[in-house]
């Protein structure tokens, strides 16, 4: 197989990602002729046809699907090297891959707001997702740190702690329980409990609650959305058990409140990890450092926040 430029493994790759040639130009903000004579001489290179044109698309011939396996992998490989040696001379730059559970969208991003304000030649790639598709993200390399609450015994990773992690069962101001003083994992089980899909950490959390109090878990609804979970809170159609992080707006705006629990909140622990069998980026080593150093920290200024914003709150109701 002959040589291949750079500029062909990035065409490849970005039809096969867009499976469209002029959606592939838009990206590398070139002509569309540009991008068909790449494909057409990283044909020639290769010796075998790469792509085909289905209707309007265009699809991986089975040599084009192994071809665009190896450009990703060199493509990043090149970027790795450029960043090692920026590293090198004291600059952290590159791109930072990162996924994180849904729960910890709203954790990231203030410390990602710090540490790439004092690193401006760092990029982000963020990607969020229940439990497993984050482990799975892990074990396919497609990110270099994960951030979930407790690290996968299926993989062996580096995995520090940096965070306490408040949870909570919550509920709208004007549910039934708000009413009563005490609640207990007793009255939460006929309450029409809202829970994440299996594979979340508060599904996991929660369980683990149920099952210590010898309780059976009775779920009225499972979602995979955090979003619609408070809407259903809101609405008075149940209970949930969130992370606190989740719903800090929520609480603001007085359309719920945590219920009156002795175990309310729960607290877990945050981990920040990655595969122990594959070295990191500079930069997302830096940022691994960076999180164990300041996270616990950024938690504490967002609830801190919270309880300063709920006083608020509750003394403009008293005054009313």
């Amino acid at each position: 197989m002959n040589p291949a430029s750079f500029k062909q493994l990035e065409a490849l790759l970005l039809v096969s990602r867009h499976e469209s040639v002029s959606r592939a130009a838009e990206a590398l903000h070139v002509t569309q002729p540009a991008v068909s004579l790449q494909l057409r001489m990283l044909e020639e290179a290769a010796g075998t046809p790469l792509t085909r044109k289905v209707g309007r698309g265009i699809q991986l011939t089975a040599a084009g699907e192994v071809m665009v396996d190896f450009a990703d992998r060199i493509l990043r490989l090149w970027q790795e090297a450029a960043d090692e040696v920026a590293a090198l001379k004291g600059v952290i730059s590159g791109t930072l891959r990162i996924g994180a559970i849904t729960t910890a969208e709203y954790l990231l991003p203030p410390m990602l707001v710090q540490f790439t304000t004092a690193r401006p030649g760092v990029r982000i790639k963020l990607q969020v997702g229940n439990r497993n598709e984050i482990v799975s993200m892990l074990t396919k390399h497609e990110i270099d740190l994960a951030i979930m609450g407790t690290p996968p015994r299926e993989l062996r990773t580096n995995a520090a702690r940096f965070a306490r992690h408040p949870m909570a069962f919550i509920a709208s101001p004007d549910h039934p329980l708000m009413k009563k003083k005490r609640v207990s994992l007793a009255d939460i089980m006929d309450a029409n409990l809202l829970v994440r899909e299996r594979g979340s950490g508060t599904r996991t959390a929660v369980e683990r609650l149920f099952k210590e109090a010898a309780y059976p878990l009775r779920i009225g609804s499972e979602l995979s959305s955090n979003e619609a979970i408070k809407r259903m809170v809101v609405a008075g159609l149940g209970v949930a058990f969130l992370s606190v992080h989740a719903c800090t707006l929520e609480f603001e705006a007085g359309l719920a409140r945590m219920l009156p629990m002795p175990e309310n909140p729960v607290e877990a622990d945050w981990y920040v990890m990655h595969l122990t069998d594959k070295a990191i980026p500079t930069v997302a080593a830096a940022f691994q450092d960076f999180v164990i150093e300041n996270g616990q920290q950024v938690v504490r200024q967002q609830l801190e926040a919270f309880h300063r914003d709920a006083a608020r709150l509750n003394r403009a109701r008293k005054s009313k």
